[in-house]
């Protein structure tokens, strides 16, 4: 697909782990870079399957990289959570909530009320915090009835160590232990994307989605429809990139240098 940047793309959607900082280093001339998109007349948008962050934590440490960027251009995969719980149930719901704090508040602020009987959701976010006992509790309401809501599939996340369990192994001990799928609100689902989309004011065909991860990022952007730009600074290799169907629009080592392609 060729993309012409300054009459067809009018927005981007970008991953941030892995696209604008590994853990605590930037990746590459953070402030110019985004100069560089402010001054194409592209509007911003930064999407990530991470929970554990609120935006405002997000906009710190981006502001930590000399980058100021508002709120309404963080969307985080509790937001979406919180969005798809929106559409479903009515206001003040009770939901049972397997999550780190950054979520709990998220759907607190949304109006939903955390509670550990008679919910009508159970909602399961990545945490470091969390036993038998959570998990029993969380398998029970959802035999009982309770809809089984996960905020995004990511089975593992980086670290220095090595790869840990991420929300998708969390997903898959309930779904062990009670035969039931969940519903997803993260990348690469639909959720997020039509969140993004009610922001940015532009239809797909509009949007360059750039991110590290083919299942997530890069699936999130054609399945919308969206042009795709794959960064070969995360978790991705060069060869998996080129692998993968159906093609990518654009591939390069790092933001700068996929933005000089345009």
């Amino acid at each position: 697909m060729e993309i012409n940047w300054k009459n067809k793309i009018k927005a981007v959607i970008l991953d941030m782990d892995g696209v604008l900082w590994r853990v605590n280093e930037p990746i590459g001339n953070l402030p110019e870079i985004f100069e560089k998109m402010r001054s194409a007349g592209l509007k911003v948008l930064l999407a990530t399957n991470n929970s554990t962050r609120t935006p405002e934590q997000y906009q710190d440490k981006l502001t930590q990289f000399g980058v100021s960027v508002s709120l309404e251009q963080i969307i985080t995969a509790g937001m979406a959570t919180s969005f798809l719980l929106e559409k479903r149930y009515p206001p003040n719901g009770k939901v049972y909530i397997l999550g780190s704090d950054a979520l709990k508040l998220t759907l607190q602020q949304a109006g939903f009320v955390y509670a550990e009987q008679d919910v009508f959701a159970v909602v399961v976010g990545l945490t470091r915090i969390i036993n038998y006992e959570m998990f029993s509790r969380g398998a029970l309401l959802i035999n009982a009835g309770a809809d089984f809501i996960g905020t995004n599939p990511d089975v593992a996340l980086p670290a220095p160590e090595g790869l840990l369990p991420g929300t998708g192994a969390l997903l898959a001990f309930i779904e062990a232990a009670t035969g039931k799928k969940p519903l997803l609100a993260g990348k690469p689902y639909p959720t997020m994307m039509e969140m993004a989309l009610k922001r940015l004011e532009v239809s797909p065909q509009e949007v360059l989605v750039i991110g590290d991860r083919l299942t997530t990022d890069i699936a999130f952007g054609q399945n919308a429809g969206c042009a795709t730009g794959l960064v070969l600074s995360g978790v991705t290799t060069l060869s998996e990139a080129e692998n993968w169907k159906p093609e990518i629009d654009l591939i390069d080592k790092d933001l700068e240098s996929l933005l000089d392609q345009l």
